[in-house]
Parts: C-alpha cells; structure tokens; sequence
C-alpha cells in the first residue's frame, strides 16, 4: 500500500489519446522533432502503455513481496495461518509497447535503458517468484530450514526496489515529450478547455497524494493536509461548474464522463475530511485511512482517463 500511494503521481500521467488528426503547429514540431501528428500519438500511446503497465505491475510487485515476507517466516517455522494469494500480473499493455519512440529525441537512449532495465527486472521478479511457489508447495524448506526462502526474499526485494527506481526514471524523462504531444494533440480539439482544466484537478490531486505519503510514514500535519485540501476543493470545484456544451456529436457522450470524474474528484474530498479528522486524533494517518484515500484516488484516477482517452 505505502508503495502504491506513493507511485501515485506518476500513475496520472495518463494523457489524452484522440482520433483526429490536427496539423502540427511549427513549435509543437520544433519541440517534438516530430513529422506529424502520427510521432505526437505514438509518444502519447507510449506514455499509457507504459503507465498502465507500471500501475499493475506495482500492484502486483506488492502481492509478491508480502507472499515473500510470509515464505520466509513460515519456512523458518513461524506461524503463519494463510500464505497471502497473488493475483495473476494482468499487463496487456506491456505486451504493447513494441519500442520507444523516435519522437524523444535526445532523451531517446536514455529512456530505452530505463526500460530495458524495467523490462529485465520485472520478468527477474517473475521468475524468482515461481522459484519460491515451488519451493514452498514442495515443501523444501524442511530441507534448509527457510535458507533458500530467505535468499530469494532478499533478492526479489532487491529486484523490485530497482524496477521501482526504472520505472520512477522513466516517468520523470517522458514527461516532457508527452506534455508537448498533448499540446500538438490538443491544438484545436473539441474539449481542449474541459481537458485541460480536467488535468489542473488531477495535477493538484497529485500534490494531495504526495503530501498524505510523506506524512504516512512520517508525523501527520493537519495544516499541511488542510491546505492542500482547499487547494484541491478549489479546482475541483472549478471544474464541476463547467458547463459541457461541445456542439461536436461525436463527443456528446463524454459529458457523461465528464461529469463521473468530477463526482468522484467530490467523493475524494469526503474521503479526505475524514481522514484529516481520524488522523488528528490518533496522531498519525491510519491504515485503513490511507487505503481508502489510495481507493478514492484511484477511482477518480480511473475516471479522468475515460474521459480523456
């Protein structure tokens, strides 16, 4: 969970994927070294691919580590009533990306070697993961007394400390080129304004989720919490005020999305006033708290990239 919340802000980078094919202005094709709207999309495809894929594999990374930590203490004969289930990784999107794009430009090699390193650490985490499941289903563990379970613990959290890391890399470099994309992508579009101010909502969303992490391992501020509070009450409520009146047919039925998202963004702020008011008095931010945070988090989440994409 302390891992996920954390991720958070780069799990929204999700972008705005469109149909229609807008000219390239001369600065968008500057930034971009793009020929054409179609290199803008292919950074765009990219960049939720991948975030896709780094949200699920996060997730299911998760699962992994706790089987690990409960692997090892029950091969070293500890009482442990259940051995945690992890869910299958469902990453289609993975299986998406055929390379990274040439519209990167400079940054382009970089950005390959992070994902080669993402790529080889998570198929490492796999394979050390079925390793472990066949040495506890056989039992083996009576043979070593836990030695083999412990080894693979540690080298699977080693593992995933350098996926994380990749992964982090990665959507720190690609940020830049996809933000310009949008902008080409965006030139003229329909819903350019309820897009944009759609994202004003998630980029401060992001700002509430960094702090709530920080303070979930730390000592709980409520000035802090309650400043960034307003800061998202204020956006969200922005938004919600907008009127969707797009006269483009094609679009009409994103007013119904538009509106999901800004009910949930709404219910996120009723998850918010209640953990301020339950971390203030216990004195830190409760589990069950943050998990209910990181739930609300990602069903707005969820939301704005119906809507966007």
């Amino acid at each position: 969970m302390k891992k996920i919340i954390i991720l958070a802000m780069a799990l929204s980078l999700a972008t705005v994927s469109v149909s229609c094919k807008k000219a390239v202005n001369k600065l968008g094709n500057k930034v971009l070294n793009l020929g054409g709207t179609e290199e803008a999309n292919a950074i765009i495809e990219f960049n939720n691919n991948l975030i896709d894929s780094y949200k699920n594999t996060s997730k299911h990374i998760e699962g992994v580590l706790k089987y690990t930590e409960a692997a090892a203490a029950k091969s070293k004969g500890e009482n442990v009533m259940i051995m945690p289930i992890v869910l299958s990784a469902m990453d289609h999107s993975f299986s998406r990306i055929k390379g990274v794009p040439s519209g990167f430009g400079k940054d382009k090699a970089a950005i390959e070697a992070d994902f080669t390193t993402y790529k080889t650490k998570k198929e490492n985490i796999e394979k050390k993961f079925e390793e472990l499941k066949s040495y506890m289903n056989s039992e083996d563990y009576k043979d070593d007394k836990g030695a083999k379970a412990e080894m693979i613990r540690k080298e699977i959290e080693t593992e995933a400390n350098a996926f994380y890391i990749s992964g982090e890399n990665l959507m720190a470099k690609i940020k830049p080129a996809t933000d310009a994309a949008e902008e080409v992508i965006l030139k003229d579009h329909p819903m350019k304004e309820y897009i944009i101010s759609s994202k004003k909502v998630m980029n401060s969303l992001d700002s509430v989720i960094e702090v709530l992490g920080k303070q979930y391992t730390g000592k709980f501020n409520e000035a802090e919490a309650r400043k960034k509070y307003d800061e998202f009450a204020k956006v969200a409520e922005a938004n919600s005020k907008m009127e969707f009146n797009v006269k483009d047919q094609q679009y009409a039925y994103k007013k119904s999305q538009f509106e999901n998202f800004n009910k949930y963004a709404s219910n996120f702020l009723d998850t918010y006033r209640k953990l301020i008011r339950d971390s203030k008095e216990a004195g830190k931010i409760p589990d069950s708290n943050i998990e209910q945070i990181d739930s609300s988090y990602e069903s707005v989440l969820s939301a704005y990239n119906s809507f966007v994409n």
